[in-house]
């Protein structure tokens, strides 16, 4: 476990076992809370796994449900989300639960939970992965490491060899390699580096796309059910901060114009790809904005507050993280404790 993911568990523990989050709830609590989810399928095998904060067990995902069943709290769609906000409407606390990127384990594992129990949800697309056309390519680097003792790349003019024998040496490249990729400066040229990776060392890349996400038949299915909202997510997945201004619009406009081709349905909320403070920041809140959409979600975290009411399109969520699959955990982050020591207290981070 790397030292970042102690200290944040320690923190959480802290807060749980000293019953601190509880105290502090009634001032940091906020109105409401809005859960991030991508992946939710049965644990894979193998002590690399790099990308497992993006995925939760179905037993883990039943206990949430069931224990945000029981909290008191409203469990709403981000239309309901909207109106409170707008309306001022904070009577009772409420809990939003969304879904980035249409993964085909959505239907399989986590649709038939909420549909049970009755819980809405919000499913972000990004065009390009029902179209099988999409780049995953955090799965693409995750796949060239865990096959490979020894990989070779070209970093700032420079060839490197990264040793990655060990599962220990593979979570330092693949940290080192991702967050290097993440610094360039524009999308195409992050993502050719990592098509040539894929080629170099044989992983399909477009396979991922294929076999993980569903297909619009598979979407139209689960989306005629009353309590899914649909929402954009952009065509191709790109960090929008790295992007022209024409091509925020582009991706924005186009991604809710597919959607509504191929669903019949107008999408009126919006997630920023990736959606931290390096993804999406002023400039991608304010073309939403313009564009029409009635919210925007990051994954800035953090809870709602009435100030939320000016910042529609810049508004936070609380990522139920792989990583962190215990629902202490859970109770601490919905309680907005241990984002507002994240966040040193302040309640709308929209700068």
């Amino acid at each position: 476990m790397g030292l970042k993911k102690t200290i944040i568990r320690a923190g959480m523990e802290s807060l749980f076992f000293s019953g601190a989050y509880l105290a502090m709830r009634p001032f940091v609590g906020g109105v409401g809370v809005i859960l991030t989810l991508h992946h939710v399928r049965p644990p894979r095998s193998g002590a690399f796994q790099p990308n497992r904060l993006l995925e939760v067990t179905p037993r883990f995902f039943k206990k949430l449900i069931r224990y945000l069943r029981k909290s008191g709290a409203d469990l709403v769609s981000l239309n309901e989300v909207h109106r409170r906000l707008t309306e001022q409407d904070f009577k009772r606390r409420f809990v939003a639960l969304t879904f980035d990127d249409a993964y085909r384990d959505l239907a399989r594992f986590a649709y038939p939970v909420m549909k049970e129990h009755g819980v809405p949800f919000t499913l972000f697309i990004p065009t390009s992965f029902p179209d099988h056309l999409g780049e995953l390519w955090w799965l693409g680097l995750e796949a060239v490491i865990a096959h490979n003792k020894r990989i070779g790349l070209v970093i700032r003019g420079e060839d490197r060899r990264f040793d990655c024998a060990t599962v220990t040496e593979k979570r330092e490249v693949f940290d080192a390699i991702y967050w290097w990729l993440r610094s360039l400066k524009t999308e195409e040229e992050m993502r050719r580096v990592v098509r040539d990776l894929c080629a170099r060392y044989h992983v399909d890349l477009k396979a991922f796309c294929s076999d993980l996400c569903m297909t619009w038949e598979e979407i139209a299915k689960i989306t005629a059910d009353p309590i899914v909202t649909v929402g954009a997510h952009t065509v191709h997945h790109g960090i929008l901060k790295r992007a022209s201004d024409a091509v925020v619009r582009s991706e924005m406009k186009m991604s809710r114009s597919v959607i509504e081709a191929a669903l019949g349905v107008r999408p009126l909320h919006f997630a920023y790809p990736v959606g931290d403070v390096t993804s999406a920041g002023p400039r991608e809140f304010n073309i939403a904005a313009e564009l029409g959409f009635n919210t925007a979600v990051t994954t800035r975290p953090g809870v709602l507050f009435p100030g939320h009411r000016e910042h529609l399109t810049a508004l936070p969520r609380i990522s139920v993280n792989g990583e962190y699959q215990q629902m202490r955990f859970m109770r601490v982050l919905i309680s907005g404790a241990a984002t507002a020591v994240w966040n040193g207290f302040r309640r709308v981070m929209a700068a």
